[in-house]
């Protein structure tokens, strides 16, 4: 690959939407130039949001871009579509040349691109929470909170590169072990009107506000319990024992030995929830695995740029590999 390849990377959640230009230097390192946030809801569209992107001055016009990767929140379909269940619209680039005038694309899940991010400089540089030995060659596991639960696994693709596994564990049911804890999912069956409770709803923001109001009888926005979490230990031990929970249970059903990543945006506002005792207690709980668990180090990715990385990252790998 050249140096000098334009690479716009996207990164569309529930909430906001980012999109960064990176450039390629002489050996191949990716170097950042710009981001732009925009709020997901304001656009009708995916082509929508494009022109919110090209009129809020973007160093990179998408049509400009030599690769551009989109990571989306949801299961992608056929490798060119996408309809998210936090998102009011879907995503199809199956006529994006035509359509969006993108010269190459690529879209992936938005936790596929965490997973890349992994072997990035935010992954470099994201802190040690717990400590471990990686497992040379393992599975390298990416997990986050943010507007749902998202999860992914990086491993080698035998050639010098690596391949990220998607998953959408985070619908999957949530275990409940408590007498208490089961008085919670009864609570969260009532308010919501499910037939089952998930990742999705435990363990991210609007789990936060859910527990919150269980615990303490307020009704609050996610970033309302955030700033007062502090006045709040039930609560944020709680919310750290779900999450240590959903952490370990991944880890074990996908032997990321090579580490654990946690990303989004709970834990990028929240270090404490993934930093105390009541995490560690249970992440490392296990009546048969325990002593593999112990070897597990943790990082948490402080930078919400994140999976913009990890998008540019895979961008460069197809440019190389043409």
């Amino acid at each position: 690959m050249s140096d000098g390849k334009n690479i716009l990377s996207a990164d569309i959640g529930g909430t906001h939407s980012r999109f960064a230009h990176f450039t390629t230097g002489p050996a191949g390192d990716l170097r950042l130039v710009g981001v732009k946030w925009l709020k997901t809801t304001e656009a009708g569209s995916f082509g929508g949001l494009l022109e919110k992107l090209r009129e809020g001055g973007s160093s990179l016009r998408p049509e400009e871009a030599d690769m551009v990767i989109i990571a989306i929140a949801g299961p992608i379909e056929g490798g060119v579509k996408s309809s998210p269940p936090f998102i009011s619209w879907g995503i199809d680039l199956s006529n994006a040349r035509e359509e969006h005038g993108f010269r190459k694309s690529a879209l992936i899940n938005d936790f596929v691109a965490q997973a890349y991010a992994c072997h990035t400089p935010v992954g470099e540089a994201a802190e040690g929470i717990l400590p471990g030995e990686a497992v040379p060659g393992a599975p390298i596991g990416a997990i986050g909170a943010g507007t749902g639960l998202g999860q992914a696994v990086l491993i080698h693709d035998g050639k010098g590169g690596y391949i990220a596994l998607p998953s959408e564990g985070g619908h999957a049911n949530f275990p409940f072990v408590s007498p208490q804890e089961c008085q919670f999912q009864e609570f969260l069956l009532r308010e919501r009107g499910d037939k089952y409770i998930t990742g999705n709803i435990v363990v991210s923001g609007k789990g936060l506000s859910y527990i919150h109001q269980f615990l303490n009888g307020e009704r609050l926005k996610p970033e309302d319990v955030a700033e007062r979490i502090v006045e709040h230990p039930e609560t944020l031990g709680w919310m750290s024992r779900f999450y240590g929970r959903a952490c370990r249970n991944f880890v074990l059903e996908t032997l990321a030995l090579g580490g654990l990543y946690i990303a989004g945006g709970v834990a990028a506002r929240i270090p404490e929830l993934v930093t105390g005792k009541d995490f560690e207690l249970e992440f490392r709980s296990s009546d048969t695995l325990a002593h593999l668990l112990n070897k597990v180090p943790v990082f948490l990715v402080n930078d919400e740029n994140s999976g913009l990385w990890g998008g540019a990252f895979f961008g460069r790998q197809l440019l190389t590999n043409g």
